[in-house]
Protein backbone atom coordinates (compact mmCIF):
# COMPACT_ATOMS: atom_id res chain seq x y z
CA UNK A 1 0.00 0.00 0.00
CA UNK A 2 0.98 3.63 -0.34
CA UNK A 3 0.53 5.18 2.82
CA UNK A 4 -0.25 4.58 6.52
CA UNK A 5 -3.98 4.27 6.86
CA UNK A 6 -5.50 3.68 10.85
CA UNK A 7 -8.41 1.83 11.80
CA UNK A 8 -8.15 1.23 15.21
CA UNK A 9 -10.28 4.04 16.79
CA UNK A 10 -11.54 1.78 19.70
CA UNK A 11 -8.00 1.00 20.39
CA UNK A 12 -7.10 4.66 20.74
CA UNK A 13 -7.84 8.40 19.36
CA UNK A 14 -5.71 11.00 18.25
CA UNK A 15 -6.11 14.05 20.93
CA UNK A 16 -8.12 16.43 19.36
CA UNK A 17 -6.83 19.72 18.65
CA UNK A 18 -9.51 21.82 21.05
CA UNK A 19 -7.53 18.79 23.77
CA UNK A 20 -4.20 20.58 22.77
CA UNK A 21 -5.09 23.92 23.26
CA UNK A 22 -6.54 23.60 26.54
CA UNK A 23 -3.65 21.28 27.72
CA UNK A 24 -1.09 24.28 26.69
CA UNK A 25 -1.25 26.69 29.11
CA UNK A 26 -1.11 23.74 31.99
CA UNK A 27 2.31 23.12 30.75
CA UNK A 28 4.13 26.09 31.35
CA UNK A 29 2.27 28.64 33.38
CA UNK A 30 -0.22 27.22 35.60
CA UNK A 31 0.98 24.64 37.79
CA UNK A 32 -0.34 25.44 40.98
CA UNK A 33 -1.81 22.35 43.54
CA UNK A 34 -5.82 22.88 43.16
CA UNK A 35 -5.60 21.87 47.20
CA UNK A 36 -3.67 25.09 47.78
CA UNK A 37 -5.53 28.18 49.22
CA UNK A 38 -2.95 30.76 47.35
CA UNK A 39 -4.10 32.37 43.80
CA UNK A 40 -2.19 29.10 41.83
CA UNK A 41 -4.12 26.76 43.78
CA UNK A 42 -7.13 28.96 43.12
CA UNK A 43 -6.68 29.05 39.20
CA UNK A 44 -5.78 25.75 39.46
CA UNK A 45 -8.86 24.31 40.82
CA UNK A 46 -10.99 26.39 38.54
CA UNK A 47 -9.67 24.69 36.13
CA UNK A 48 -10.48 21.40 36.84
CA UNK A 49 -13.77 22.68 37.89
CA UNK A 50 -14.44 23.89 34.53
CA UNK A 51 -13.12 21.05 33.01
CA UNK A 52 -15.36 18.72 35.10
CA UNK A 53 -18.43 20.30 34.12
CA UNK A 54 -17.91 19.91 30.74
CA UNK A 55 -17.41 16.23 31.33
CA UNK A 56 -20.80 16.19 33.40
CA UNK A 57 -21.79 18.56 30.04
CA UNK A 58 -21.59 15.46 27.94
CA UNK A 59 -23.09 12.71 30.40
CA UNK A 60 -26.53 14.78 31.35
CA UNK A 61 -25.02 14.52 34.79
CA UNK A 62 -24.31 17.18 38.04
CA UNK A 63 -20.64 18.84 38.31
CA UNK A 64 -20.76 16.72 41.70
CA UNK A 65 -21.25 13.46 40.62
CA UNK A 66 -18.06 13.07 38.21
CA UNK A 67 -14.59 11.67 39.70
CA UNK A 68 -11.57 12.03 37.56
CA UNK A 69 -9.56 9.06 37.00
CA UNK A 70 -6.41 8.24 35.58
CA UNK A 71 -8.21 6.11 33.28
CA UNK A 72 -11.33 3.32 31.83
CA UNK A 73 -9.73 0.50 33.67
CA UNK A 74 -9.63 2.71 36.71
CA UNK A 75 -13.00 3.81 36.50
CA UNK A 76 -14.27 0.48 36.13
CA UNK A 77 -11.96 -0.94 38.82
CA UNK A 78 -13.45 2.12 41.38
CA UNK A 79 -17.31 1.16 40.67
CA UNK A 80 -16.54 -2.74 40.56
CA UNK A 81 -14.60 -2.90 44.04
CA UNK A 82 -16.39 0.40 45.36
CA UNK A 83 -19.68 -1.28 45.18
CA UNK A 84 -18.77 -4.29 46.58
CA UNK A 85 -16.78 -3.02 49.78
CA UNK A 86 -19.39 -0.60 50.24
CA UNK A 87 -22.16 -2.94 50.70
CA UNK A 88 -20.53 -6.34 51.81
CA UNK A 89 -23.14 -5.88 55.00
CA UNK A 90 -26.14 -6.06 52.19
CA UNK A 91 -24.66 -9.06 49.90
CA UNK A 92 -21.57 -10.35 47.80
CA UNK A 93 -23.10 -11.30 44.22
CA UNK A 94 -22.78 -9.41 41.25
CA UNK A 95 -23.75 -9.48 37.92
CA UNK A 96 -22.18 -9.39 34.68
CA UNK A 97 -21.51 -10.52 31.05
CA UNK A 98 -19.70 -13.35 28.93
CA UNK A 99 -18.47 -10.24 26.36
CA UNK A 100 -17.14 -7.24 29.16
CA UNK A 101 -13.95 -5.96 29.22
CA UNK A 102 -11.07 -7.35 31.27
CA UNK A 103 -11.02 -4.26 33.01
CA UNK A 104 -14.11 -5.46 34.58
CA UNK A 105 -13.89 -9.49 34.36
CA UNK A 106 -10.82 -9.54 36.09
CA UNK A 107 -11.89 -6.88 39.26
CA UNK A 108 -14.81 -9.41 39.15
CA UNK A 109 -12.82 -12.24 39.04
CA UNK A 110 -10.50 -10.72 41.56
CA UNK A 111 -13.23 -10.23 43.69
CA UNK A 112 -14.42 -13.88 43.73
CA UNK A 113 -11.15 -14.40 45.86
CA UNK A 114 -12.35 -12.08 48.83
CA UNK A 115 -16.05 -14.16 49.19
CA UNK A 116 -17.46 -12.83 46.15
CA UNK A 117 -20.27 -14.19 44.52
CA UNK A 118 -20.13 -13.85 40.39
CA UNK A 119 -22.57 -14.62 37.60
CA UNK A 120 -21.62 -14.33 34.10
CA UNK A 121 -24.88 -14.31 31.72
CA UNK A 122 -23.89 -15.58 28.45
CA UNK A 123 -25.22 -13.45 25.14
CA UNK A 124 -26.85 -14.15 21.77
CA UNK A 125 -25.05 -14.13 18.72
CA UNK A 126 -24.70 -10.56 17.90
CA UNK A 127 -23.30 -10.36 20.88
CA UNK A 128 -26.15 -9.32 23.37
CA UNK A 129 -27.30 -10.32 26.58
CA UNK A 130 -31.12 -10.61 27.44
CA UNK A 131 -32.59 -8.66 30.21
CA UNK A 132 -35.10 -11.23 31.16
CA UNK A 133 -31.52 -12.84 31.83
CA UNK A 134 -30.70 -10.17 34.18
CA UNK A 135 -33.83 -10.19 36.15
CA UNK A 136 -33.61 -13.95 36.49
CA UNK A 137 -30.15 -14.12 37.59
CA UNK A 138 -30.92 -11.18 40.72
CA UNK A 139 -30.60 -12.88 44.33
CA UNK A 140 -31.38 -11.76 47.10
CA UNK A 141 -27.71 -10.88 47.78
CA UNK A 142 -27.10 -9.09 44.40
CA UNK A 143 -25.25 -5.91 44.92
CA UNK A 144 -24.02 -4.80 41.41
CA UNK A 145 -25.17 -5.43 38.08
CA UNK A 146 -22.38 -4.39 35.25
CA UNK A 147 -22.66 -4.20 31.65
CA UNK A 148 -20.66 -2.59 29.22
CA UNK A 149 -22.24 0.09 27.14
CA UNK A 150 -21.15 -1.30 23.69
CA UNK A 151 -18.14 -3.91 22.72
CA UNK A 152 -15.25 -2.97 21.72
CA UNK A 153 -14.43 -5.66 19.61
CA UNK A 154 -17.42 -6.12 17.91
CA UNK A 155 -19.75 -2.59 18.51
CA UNK A 156 -22.56 -4.75 19.81
CA UNK A 157 -24.87 -2.06 22.03
CA UNK A 158 -26.03 -3.84 24.89
CA UNK A 159 -29.98 -2.93 26.14
CA UNK A 160 -28.51 -0.60 28.85
CA UNK A 161 -32.01 1.40 29.87
CA UNK A 162 -34.08 -2.25 29.44
CA UNK A 163 -31.19 -3.48 32.38
CA UNK A 164 -31.38 -0.55 34.39
CA UNK A 165 -35.06 -0.36 34.82
CA UNK A 166 -34.69 -3.81 36.11
CA UNK A 167 -31.80 -3.00 38.70
CA UNK A 168 -33.57 0.12 39.35
CA UNK A 169 -37.02 -1.85 40.78
CA UNK A 170 -34.62 -4.55 42.69
CA UNK A 171 -32.95 -1.82 44.19
CA UNK A 172 -29.19 -2.66 42.82
CA UNK A 173 -26.52 -0.50 41.29
CA UNK A 174 -26.54 -0.59 38.26
CA UNK A 175 -22.82 -0.06 36.10
CA UNK A 176 -22.02 0.27 32.43
CA UNK A 177 -18.43 0.58 30.68
CA UNK A 178 -19.04 3.46 28.53
CA UNK A 179 -15.47 3.68 27.39
CA UNK A 180 -16.43 2.82 23.39
CA UNK A 181 -19.72 4.41 23.50
CA UNK A 182 -18.68 8.78 24.91
CA UNK A 183 -18.24 10.70 22.05
CA UNK A 184 -19.86 8.42 19.44
CA UNK A 185 -23.44 7.22 20.93
CA UNK A 186 -25.85 9.53 23.78
CA UNK A 187 -24.27 8.42 27.10
CA UNK A 188 -26.74 10.78 28.65
CA UNK A 189 -27.13 8.61 32.17
CA UNK A 190 -30.69 9.78 32.74
CA UNK A 191 -31.24 8.44 29.49
CA UNK A 192 -29.37 5.69 29.96
CA UNK A 193 -30.54 4.73 34.01
CA UNK A 194 -27.38 3.58 35.26
CA UNK A 195 -26.13 4.54 38.61
CA UNK A 196 -22.32 4.67 37.82
CA UNK A 197 -20.64 4.81 34.17
CA UNK A 198 -16.94 5.08 33.12
CA UNK A 199 -15.45 7.46 30.47
CA UNK A 200 -11.80 6.51 29.08
CA UNK A 201 -10.54 10.09 27.94
CA UNK A 202 -8.26 8.13 24.87
CA UNK A 203 -10.91 6.50 23.41
CA UNK A 204 -12.65 9.78 23.03
CA UNK A 205 -9.98 12.04 21.83
CA UNK A 206 -8.30 12.79 25.23
CA UNK A 207 -4.66 11.64 25.80
CA UNK A 208 -4.31 8.78 27.49
CA UNK A 209 -3.90 8.52 31.30
CA UNK A 210 -7.39 10.16 32.10
CA UNK A 211 -10.70 9.27 32.62
CA UNK A 212 -14.09 9.77 34.72
CA UNK A 213 -16.61 7.35 36.76
CA UNK A 214 -19.92 9.16 36.88
CA UNK A 215 -21.43 8.51 40.90
CA UNK A 216 -24.70 8.77 40.86
CA UNK A 217 -25.78 11.35 44.15
CA UNK A 218 -26.39 8.98 46.83
CA UNK A 219 -24.46 5.57 45.57
CA UNK A 220 -23.32 3.89 48.39
CA UNK A 221 -19.24 3.13 47.27
CA UNK A 222 -15.76 3.36 48.80
CA UNK A 223 -12.85 5.20 48.09
CA UNK A 224 -10.68 3.63 44.80
CA UNK A 225 -7.76 5.44 46.48
CA UNK A 226 -7.25 6.33 50.21
CA UNK A 227 -5.80 9.27 51.59
CA UNK A 228 -6.22 13.07 51.23
CA UNK A 229 -9.92 14.42 50.94
CA UNK A 230 -9.45 14.82 46.66
CA UNK A 231 -12.83 14.59 44.30
CA UNK A 232 -14.50 15.12 47.47
CA UNK A 233 -12.85 12.12 49.66
CA UNK A 234 -13.97 9.71 46.78
CA UNK A 235 -10.01 9.44 45.11
CA UNK A 236 -7.13 10.76 47.05
CA UNK A 237 -4.15 12.01 45.01
CA UNK A 238 -3.55 15.80 44.10
CA UNK A 239 -5.60 16.00 40.77
CA UNK A 240 -3.47 16.04 37.02
CA UNK A 241 -4.71 19.53 36.17
CA UNK A 242 -3.56 18.97 32.57
CA UNK A 243 -5.29 15.95 31.95
CA UNK A 244 -8.66 17.13 33.52
CA UNK A 245 -8.87 20.04 31.01
CA UNK A 246 -7.99 18.02 28.17
CA UNK A 247 -10.60 15.71 28.56
CA UNK A 248 -13.11 18.32 29.64
CA UNK A 249 -12.65 20.22 26.26
CA UNK A 250 -12.44 16.26 24.45
CA UNK A 251 -15.82 16.12 25.59
CA UNK A 252 -17.08 19.54 24.92
CA UNK A 253 -16.00 18.97 21.26
CA UNK A 254 -17.69 15.61 21.25
CA UNK A 255 -21.10 16.95 21.45
CA UNK A 256 -21.43 18.35 17.78
CA UNK A 257 -20.54 14.15 16.44
CA UNK A 258 -22.41 12.34 18.94
CA UNK A 259 -24.10 9.98 16.12
CA UNK A 260 -21.63 9.77 13.64
CA UNK A 261 -23.22 10.01 11.18
CA UNK A 262 -21.04 10.56 8.40
CA UNK A 263 -18.36 8.22 9.54
CA UNK A 264 -21.47 5.61 9.89
CA UNK A 265 -22.29 5.95 6.39
CA UNK A 266 -18.76 5.27 5.37
CA UNK A 267 -18.39 1.88 7.13
CA UNK A 268 -21.16 0.68 5.84
CA UNK A 269 -19.68 1.77 2.09
CA UNK A 270 -16.94 -0.25 3.23
CA UNK A 271 -18.68 -3.11 4.55
CA UNK A 272 -20.65 -3.71 0.71
CA UNK A 273 -17.00 -2.79 -0.80
CA UNK A 274 -15.75 -5.98 1.12
CA UNK A 275 -18.78 -8.23 0.37
CA UNK A 276 -18.14 -7.27 -3.12
CA UNK A 277 -14.92 -8.90 -3.23
CA UNK A 278 -15.62 -12.00 -0.82
CA UNK A 279 -19.31 -12.22 -1.14
CA UNK A 280 -20.21 -15.23 1.39
CA UNK A 281 -16.86 -15.27 1.94
CA UNK A 282 -16.99 -12.49 4.22
CA UNK A 283 -19.23 -12.42 7.49
CA UNK A 284 -19.92 -9.95 9.81
CA UNK A 285 -19.47 -9.90 13.89
CA UNK A 286 -21.93 -8.00 16.25
CA UNK A 287 -25.41 -6.99 15.42
CA UNK A 288 -26.28 -5.56 12.04
CA UNK A 289 -28.37 -2.73 13.14
CA UNK A 290 -27.84 -2.17 17.22
CA UNK A 291 -23.88 -1.22 16.80
CA UNK A 292 -21.39 1.60 17.00
CA UNK A 293 -21.79 3.44 14.08
CA UNK A 294 -18.00 3.19 13.67
CA UNK A 295 -17.20 -0.69 14.28
CA UNK A 296 -17.09 -3.16 11.68
CA UNK A 297 -16.20 -6.81 12.86
CA UNK A 298 -15.70 -9.40 9.99
CA UNK A 299 -14.71 -13.13 9.42
CA UNK A 300 -12.74 -13.64 6.32
CA UNK A 301 -13.87 -16.97 6.63
CA UNK A 302 -11.43 -19.94 6.46
CA UNK A 303 -8.56 -17.50 6.63
CA UNK A 304 -6.47 -15.99 9.67
CA UNK A 305 -6.93 -12.42 10.48
CA UNK A 306 -3.89 -11.53 11.34
CA UNK A 307 -2.57 -13.07 7.74
CA UNK A 308 -5.32 -10.81 6.07
CA UNK A 309 -3.79 -7.99 7.79
CA UNK A 310 -0.21 -8.87 6.82
CA UNK A 311 -1.07 -8.23 3.60
CA UNK A 312 -2.08 -5.15 4.08
CA UNK A 313 0.93 -3.82 5.58
CA UNK A 314 0.14 -0.17 5.77
CA UNK A 315 -3.18 -0.86 7.76
CA UNK A 316 -3.54 -0.41 11.30
CA UNK A 317 -6.66 -2.91 12.55
CA UNK A 318 -6.83 -5.31 14.93
CA UNK A 319 -7.75 -9.29 15.06
CA UNK A 320 -10.45 -11.10 16.80
CA UNK A 321 -8.18 -13.92 17.12
CA UNK A 322 -4.59 -15.27 18.47
CA UNK A 323 -1.75 -17.34 17.13
CA UNK A 324 -0.70 -19.68 19.18
CA UNK A 325 2.48 -22.19 18.09
CA UNK A 326 0.48 -22.75 14.27
CA UNK A 327 -2.86 -23.02 15.94
CA UNK A 328 -5.70 -20.24 16.39
CA UNK A 329 -7.54 -19.11 19.37
CA UNK A 330 -10.75 -17.17 19.36
CA UNK A 331 -11.12 -13.85 21.47
CA UNK A 332 -13.03 -14.67 24.38
CA UNK A 333 -15.90 -11.94 23.33
CA UNK A 334 -16.03 -14.50 19.62
CA UNK A 335 -16.21 -17.46 21.44
CA UNK A 336 -19.28 -16.30 24.05
CA UNK A 337 -21.23 -15.71 21.02
CA UNK A 338 -20.51 -18.72 19.50
CA UNK A 339 -18.38 -17.85 16.53
CA UNK A 340 -17.45 -21.10 14.79
CA UNK A 341 -13.38 -21.08 14.66
CA UNK A 342 -13.54 -21.76 10.98
CA UNK A 343 -15.35 -18.11 10.91
CA UNK A 344 -13.59 -16.06 13.90
CA UNK A 345 -9.95 -17.23 13.33
CA UNK A 346 -10.33 -14.72 10.26
CA UNK A 347 -11.97 -12.00 12.51
CA UNK A 348 -10.70 -8.51 11.57
CA UNK A 349 -11.88 -5.20 13.64
CA UNK A 350 -12.14 -1.92 11.14
CA UNK A 351 -13.02 0.73 13.86
CA UNK A 352 -13.13 4.20 12.00
CA UNK A 353 -12.58 7.60 13.86
CA UNK A 354 -13.74 11.24 12.79
CA UNK A 355 -10.67 11.50 9.98
CA UNK A 356 -11.63 8.26 8.21
CA UNK A 357 -11.84 9.28 4.86
CA UNK A 358 -13.71 7.32 1.63
CA UNK A 359 -10.28 7.42 -0.20
CA UNK A 360 -8.62 5.72 2.56
CA UNK A 361 -11.47 2.99 3.11
CA UNK A 362 -10.83 2.67 -1.37
CA UNK A 363 -7.40 1.97 -0.70
CA UNK A 364 -7.98 -1.08 1.20
CA UNK A 365 -10.19 -2.52 -1.02
CA UNK A 366 -8.31 -2.00 -3.98
CA UNK A 367 -5.28 -3.91 -1.91
CA UNK A 368 -7.69 -6.47 -1.18
CA UNK A 369 -8.90 -7.08 -4.81
CA UNK A 370 -5.17 -6.97 -6.44
CA UNK A 371 -3.80 -8.86 -3.22
CA UNK A 372 -6.65 -11.27 -1.86
CA UNK A 373 -5.68 -14.16 0.81
CA UNK A 374 -5.02 -16.97 -0.33
CA UNK A 375 -8.35 -19.28 0.54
Amino acid sequence: MSRRIYLDFNASTPICPEAVEAMRPFLTDHYGNPSSLHWAGAGAKDAVERARGRVAGLLGCDPTEIVFTSGGSESNNHAIKGVFFANRDRGDHIITTAVEHPATMNPCRFLETLGARVTVLPVDRSGRVDPEGVRKAITSRTILITVMHANNEIGTIEPIPEIAAIAREAGIPFHTDAAQTVGKLSADVEELGVDLLSVAGHKVYAPKGIGALYIREGTRIEPFVHGAGHEAGRRAGTENVLLAVALGAACETARKWIGMTQVKILRDRFWEGLKAIYGGRVTLNGHPAERLPNTLNVNFVGRVGAEVLARLPGVAASTGSACHAGSVTLSPVLAAMGVPPEEGMGAVRFSLGRQTSWEELEEVIEALKTSPPAP
